[in-house]
């Protein structure tokens, strides 16, 4: 009976050991695709000014920065909210102004889900328009014939006594729409630099620069001596930065599911307790011959623990390996669907990526788990200490 239930408890640590890696592995699944898709959009170095909405592009050390060893590109970005009409509809979206180097290093290319990453043809400025924005708009790309008219508030000249001098009105093309992110695809549409400047009468001002490295550059170094080279005006951010909420929320979801999932794993550790009270009092003849032969407390209490851990490190090395062998399956194959159906949805399963640190973390957690519960009816061993156990009662 006693070994029955040591192989519940066994399978109860094994089940919660393995769900801790499944879940922390589809966590890193899913902060892996999400980080891949705002690298597509967010440069690697952003260099924004610290006050205000603008600085003067003579103000940036263009040649300075363009010298440092791992810079490929630096591109020109204004960013400004305008009111957008196709036809009857009407939507309020970001217009991300870039110069003609900007195509020569996003990602954005690999998000189009229509048309092509096209911002001038032939002295004609075009547009990149988000799927949220062209989805509001009732946008057509295969419709030439059609522009898309931006709206922005005049800067310098008075209104008058007419409502319409209070705007600037410019007409532009759509030649692709792109697919990011829900909060990337309803606020932005990427246009060109020039197009930006005459619509919100901008002359040397910019919002942003936004840089590529190469493969093989340091971000970290880079980010410092970029930011020892523009000096207190400005600040610059890495891609983490760019995003920090974010994936700081993502952390704080994964690690709270990893408490949660801790804390059924540490009640499922209530069988191991259980079952070594039940083996203290099974063993207290065996006990008394252990006595009998010269074994002291220590000893005795040693046993119970060791046979304590064994129960909770097989279960938790079984975890481990049966959590890895689905993870596997699942990158291999992708078992487990996320839209069985078929949707608009990027993947079709559930993403999986295994880390060695949170291997290591599951089996330290469960360790000190296993070894509390085996700790406390080993502790059950100084009562029996002061009981009479002889062989007379055989």
């Amino acid at each position: 009976m006693i070994n029955y239930i040591s192989g519940i408890s066994v399978a109860g640590v094994t089940i919660g050991t393995m769900a801790l890696i499944v879940v922390l592995s589809v966590f890193n699944g899913f902060e892996s695709l999400v980080v891949s898709l705002f690298n597509s959009f967010d440069p690697q170095i952003k260099v924004s000014p610290v006050r205000g909405k603008t600085f003067e592009a003579d103000s940036y050390p263009w040649a300075e920065i363009s010298a440092l060893k791992g810079v490929q590109h630096q591109t020109a970005v204004i960013e400004e909210k305008a009111l957008l009409r196709y036809g009857k509809a009407q939507f309020l979206a970001t217009l991300k102004g870039v110069d003609s180097s900007y195509t020569e290093w996003t990602g954005l290319d690999t998000m189009l889900t229509a048309g092509s990453l096209i911002l001038e043809f032939k002295d004609q400025p075009f547009a990149i328009v988000g799927q949220g924005v062209a989805y509001y708009l009732g946008l057509n790309p295969d419709d030439y014939n059609s522009f898309i008219e931006a709206y922005a508030p005049r800067r310098t000249s008075s209104i008058g006594a007419n409502p319409e001098n209070a705007f600037n009105r410019s007409d532009i093309r759509a030649s692709g729409i792109f697919s990011v992110q829900q909060d990337f695809d309803t606020k932005y549409v990427i246009v060109p630099l020039d197009f930006m400047k005459e619509l919100f009468e901008y002359n040397n001002e910019l919002t942003s620069i936004e840089l590529s490295l190469e493969p093989t550059a340091d971000t970290e170094a880079l980010q410092e001596k970029i930011s020892h080279i523009a000096g207190t005006e400005f600040q610059v951010k890495n891609r983490l930065q760019q995003q920090e909420t974010l994936y700081r929320i993502m952390h704080s979801e994964k690690w709270a599911i990893f408490l949660i999932l801790s804390f059924i794993l540490l009640i499922a550790t209530f069988n191991v307790i259980g079952t070594l009270s039940m083996l203290v009092l099974d063993k207290k003849k065996d006990i008394a011959v252990l006595r009998s032969l010269g074994a002291g407390s220590q000893l005795i209490r040693a046993i119970f623990l060791t046979e304590g851990l064994l129960v909770s490190l097989s279960g938790a090395l079984a975890g481990l390996l049966l959590g890895a062998m689905i993870c596997v399956l699942q990158q291999q194959f992708g078992i487990v669907k996320i839209n069985a159906e078929g949707g608009s949805f990027l993947i079709n399963a559930y993403p999986v990526l295994m880390k060695f640190t949170d291997f290591l973390y599951v089996f330290l957690t469960v360790s000190c788990i296993g070894l509390i519960a085996a700790v406390i009816p080993v502790l059950s061993l100084n009562r029996i200490n002061h009981e009479r156990i002889s062989l007379s009662s055989y």
